[in-house]
């Protein structure tokens, strides 16, 4: 094939050349990658990137996404990535300064899916208030799968790493966790897994299911800012509620009540787990934090979180309870007890 065949193929879709590291990859950076994440820390290209520091504790986080498909209702790949190392920053007390982006490209991959999935990076990351400071870009040959989407176009994966500078005298570990504090959350449970899982099969419904990938920094900031005594905060991700309760139990070796009363799912997200077997309690979020908070706190925070747009829908779905073995129990509307438990494995794969 003549190189301006390949040039012209390549303008189209993704090809094995443009991981070669040559003109085809400069081209592809150039007009693809960098031209929406340009910033002064970005540009030297560099094998990382050099950031002024204040010597106060550094918090860093990675994760890796492999969601099919790659763009869903509410959101695609890319905004997942950045919404997930900007949250797990969060959760940890820390304000995200600056992300690192790793790309990996697979041959056939539509460049413009490409361009689409990089503004939402930016448009994300314009969102939580962090820069894509580095980055890296492979492309590998085209895998055989079945069952996908869309088997005729390639796939894309991001690995995203985040930085963030510790807020001031933040003292979140399940250690702290004790009987008596309560437990708030800052709205629906589920939309981010069964938006997915429901295009996966074709549902549809006439309120269209949306994920609820968010960053949750600005909301999370605000919490702490009320000098209540928040003790843990966790995002509901791979494991939903369920995971996150399940981990603060074995922890701090508490037993745990929800009230189902309490939890809001929405009627389509509830008619959609009904239709595909699914527990909300187990079903990945992208924009709902956990957090333990002391009694006497929970009317600042919760005022806090309804402030925000990310918590107008915040509630206090339970508390920490005094009771032997350690146990998670959902108090269910008929009255009785639900023991819940962390999902023995991952019900809806690539999610995430």
């Amino acid at each position: 094939m003549s190189a301006a065949a390949n040039v012209q193929k390549a303008g189209e879709r993704i090809v094995l050349a443009h991981g070669g590291g040559g003109e085809l990859m400069g081209r592809l950076l150039r007009d693809h990658v960098l031209s929406a994440l340009s910033n002064e820390h970005l540009a030297p290209l560099t094998d990382g990137a050099v950031l002024p520091w204040d010597g106060s504790a550094l918090v860093f986080t990675t994760d890796s996404y492999v969601v099919t498909p790659l763009e869903f209702p509410g959101g695609d790949i890319g905004r997942l990535a950045v919404v997930g190392t900007v949250n797990d920053l969060s959760v940890m007390g820390a304000a995200p300064v600056a992300l690192s982006l790793g790309l990996i490209l697979e041959e056939g991959l539509p460049l413009a899916v490409l361009d689409r999935v990089v503004a939402s990076i930016a448009a994300t990351a314009s969102e939580a208030g962090v820069q894509v400071v580095t980055g890296d870009t492979k492309v590998i040959e085209r895998q055989e799968r079945a069952g996908t989407i869309d088997d005729s176009s390639g796939g894309m994966f991001i690995n995203t790493s985040g930085i963030g500078r510790m807020r001031p005298n933040p003292q979140l570990s399940v250690d702290r966790v004790a009987p008596g504090d309560a437990i708030l959350l800052n709205g629906t449970l589920a939309d981010h897994g069964l938006a997915i899982m429901s295009l996966r099969n074709g549902i549809e419904f006439e309120t269209p299911l949306r994920s609820d990938a968010a960053p949750l920094n600005g909301l999370i900031a605000d919490m702490l800012a009320t000098g209540a005594d928040i003790k843990f905060l966790r995002d509901a991700t791979r494991g939903g509620l369920a995971g996150v309760l399940a981990d603060i139990s074995a922890g701090a070796s508490v037993s745990i009540e929800v009230a189902e009363r309490d939890l809001r799912v929405t009627p389509t997200t509830r008619h959609a787990a009904e239709l595909l077997g699914l527990d909300p309690l187990t079903i990945a979020n992208e924009g709902k934090v956990v957090c333990v908070v002391a009694e006497k706190g929970v009317g600042p925070v919760l005022e806090a979180m309804c402030r925000h747009p990310l918590g107008r829908e915040a509630a206090r779905i339970g508390r920490i309870a005094d009771t032997r073995p350690p146990l998670v129990e959902l108090l269910t509307r008929a009255g009785g007890r639900r023991i819940v438990q962390r999902p023995y494995g991952e019900e809806l794969p690539r999610i995430c």
